[in-house]
């Protein structure tokens, strides 16, 4: 999937969400480089509705909930936000616009950073019944550009299976929160 550059109306009645209801949107230059980019993709199961999955999802500052490393995200506006994540080598700070370009309520949402972005970065949230029909499945699909250009993909492709890990941890956290109503600490 390629994230294009273009704004979007936000013609949402809800105050809480952030996101604009449906929205259309138009291709352009990708922000992520697929040759030197990690795509991880990481889905689990939880036994809740999408509607109540996609609304957690949806107010952007519950993901510091279920990221276990120090993250700060600062609402922009209603389709935007700066994300400030903690570099894996801990001396510092990986810094990030982001805009929400697709929003299908109950379905899935997409983002990509902006231009100018230390880890330039894309991806979507997707929620889709599973076969019972008493569980949805969340699919995370992120696809970032590590920063150190070619040097720095190279290592990051060998090394993917750490940001898989950090992944597949935010999505236990989250899954722990939405089936038990309870959080791991984030020892």
């Amino acid at each position: 999937m390629m994230f294009g550059d273009d704004e979007h109306d936000s013609n949402k009645t809800s105050p809480t969400p952030l996101l604009p209801r449906m929205r259309t949107i138009t291709r352009s230059k990708p922000v992520v480089r697929a040759d030197r980019s990690v795509k991880l993709v990481q889905v689990c199961t939880i036994r809740k509705p999408a509607s109540e999955l996609y609304a957690f999802w949806d107010c952007i500052e519950n993901i510091a909930r279920v990221v276990k490393e120090p993250l700060a995200i600062t609402r922009l506006s209603r389709a935007q936000s700066h994300w400030s994540v903690s570099a894996p080598t801990g001396d510092g700070f990986w810094e990030w616009d982001e805009v929400f370009i697709t929003d299908e309520p109950g379905r899935m949402f997409a983002w990509r950073s902006r231009a100018g972005a230390d880890v330039p970065n894309a991806g979507s949230v997707r929620f889709r019944p599973a076969p019972d029909d008493a569980r949805t499945e969340v699919v995370v699909e992120i696809r970032f550009e590590p920063p150190g250009g070619e040097t720095g993909a190279k290592l990051a492709k060998r090394s993917a299976e750490k940001a898989r890990r950090h992944v597949a941890e935010t999505l236990r956290r989250f899954k722990a929160l939405m089936d038990a109503s309870w959080m791991p600490s984030r020892k």
